[in-house]
């Protein structure tokens, strides 16, 4: 080839690249996209990504134009409030801060430092400490531990709170580097004057310890203040209801010690009977609302729970055989069932004499004696040792000529023999002078109680409940 031939050539291949560079380029669809972008392709994108930005933030601007011109539009007021002042407590990692676990089933002491995180050693001197390690064996589930844990990981004190196996008052012992001594807990105690209300319902006993009251308080009721008013036995129905006033003691908040009985009301069939509690010449008393005393001189019955099974006057001995006279009556009852004083009195008798196997007699004065016989045993008496009325004396047995365990009471005036259940003695003076006036001012302050409480309770009409008016003068005010 000639040179002016190549050069032809070469001229020919320059003008058809300058027009093919003319020309768009067609995107081809043949050739998928093979995961790397052209510089063309990253400026598209960066375009579109702009544009879209810019559209977000502009067509917000456009929503007022686009609602209705009439619509109303809202008014927005932009105001400055003063916030108060934010006080930042300051807690020192050394500051006081208890903790209280409550023992599970099967949970030891050991187990609980594990899981607060305690070291071993602190446990190990817990154990071994005189006040702690006897009690470590009545710990049972329920028992309540609280620790003193500060933030700054240490142990300061360890605290039993008080419950079955620990007592009354917690016992709280403080960790002191290698040292660890008991701490004495502030005890608060306090005194509260409080009206326990319920209904007698299926059982009496049970109605009241449901309220609070204790067996002292229950035999107050039954065998001091109505015994002569209330056959416990059939004269109560479910409904009847009664409120007792009594003195409680609450000792951290838990209440350890309930009072003897300041007053009560039955009502029974509708009707009111009321007994209130009074200390004469230093001994105390319960007197009806109108100060007349509810204590009788001999006590009747001298045994509780039991029945009469042998009357006063002649009879067949069960045991000898023979008509003879029955100078007593017999009680029969459970052996060991306790035996009370009749009455008030000085021993004059402790032993055994006979047939009446184990037997006391107490003097009363004024001529009369009581005596009692077939007893198990003796209370701790002595003769010349006085003795009030209730007091326990001695126990149901079937010592001598007895065929069964069963008590055995004479009644003796100037030593002749008294029938016991048809003996009727004067009662005790009532209230008099300064001691009626004393008597009435604590009276209404009781009965208003009461009469508060019920209210409250049964939602009950002011003349059904107990008043320290007398009848005769409430029925006057009625007629007129």
């Amino acid at each position: 080839m000639t040179e002016s031939n190549h050069d032809a050539v070469r001229r020919g291949n320059l003008e058809r690249a300058r027009v093919n560079a003319d020309r768009p380029v067609k995107a081809s669809t043949s050739h998928p996209f093979k995961g790397r972008w052209s510089r063309r392709q990253w400026a598209h994108a960066s375009v579109l990504t702009t544009m879209a930005v810019l559209l977000a933030s502009i067509v917000p601007g456009f929503s007022n134009l686009l609602t209705s011109p009439t619509a109303p539009r809202a008014q927005w007021t932009t105001m400055q409030l003063s916030l108060p002042k934010l006080s930042r407590a300051r807690i020192s990692p050394t500051d006081d801060h208890w903790q209280t676990v409550t023992l599970k089933p099967g949970q030891t002491l050991s187990g609980v430092f594990e899981e607060l995180g305690i070291p071993y050693d602190q446990l190990e001197r817990v154990m071994q400490h005189p006040k702690i390690k006897p009690t470590l064996r009545k710990l049972r589930p329920g028992t309540q531990l609280s620790f003193n844990l500060p933030a700054d990981g240490s142990v300061r004190a360890m605290r039993l709170e008080p419950g079955p196996g620990i007592g009354d008052t917690p016992i709280e012992l403080e960790f002191d580097g290698d040292a660890l001594r008991e701490r004495a807990v502030p005890v608060e105690i306090t005194t509260r004057t409080v009206v326990l209300t319920g209904e007698v319902g299926k059982s009496l006993f049970a109605s009241a310890r449901k309220l609070g009251l204790g067996s002292a308080q229950i035999n107050q009721l039954t065998d001091e203040m109505f015994k002569y008013d209330i056959d416990f036995d059939s004269d109560l129905s479910e409904n009847d209801r009664f409120s007792v006033v009594v003195d409680q003691t609450w000792k951290n908040g838990q209440l350890v010690h309930t009072g003897p009985v300041l007053a009560a009301t039955f009502t029974v069939d509708g009707k009111v009977k009321s007994a209130f509690r009074f200390v004469r010449d230093g001994k105390p008393e319960y007197f009806t609302a109108d100060g007349r005393s509810l204590r009788r001189p001999f006590i009747r019955m001298p045994i509780p729970y039991a029945r009469l099974t042998s009357g006063f006057g002649g009879r067949n001995h069960p045991v000898l055989g023979t008509f003879r006279m029955h100078k007593g009556v017999d009680y029969a009852a459970a052996p060991g069932t306790p035996i009370q004083a009749a009455g008030d009195g000085r021993v004059a008798f402790v032993g055994r004499q006979g047939g009446y196997g184990n037997v006391v007699i107490l003097d009363h004065g004024g001529g009369k004696t009581t005596l009692y016989a077939h007893m198990s045993r003796f209370a701790k008496l002595r003769v010349g040792q006085r003795v009030t009325q209730g007091t326990v004396i001695g126990y149901v047995g079937s010592t001598g000529l007895a065929t069964g365990p069963h008590l055995h009471y004479e009644f003796r005036v100037n030593g002749v023999h008294m029938n016991p259940l048809k003996m009727t003695l004067p009662p005790p003076a009532p209230l008099s002078g300064a001691d009626l006036v004393a008597f009435k001012n604590e009276t209404r302050r009781a009965l208003d109680k009461i009469h508060e409480v019920e209210d409250v309770v049964f939602q009950l009409d002011g003349d059904r409940v107990a008043s320290a008016t007398p009848k005769h003068a409430a029925s006057s005010r009625k007629k007129g």
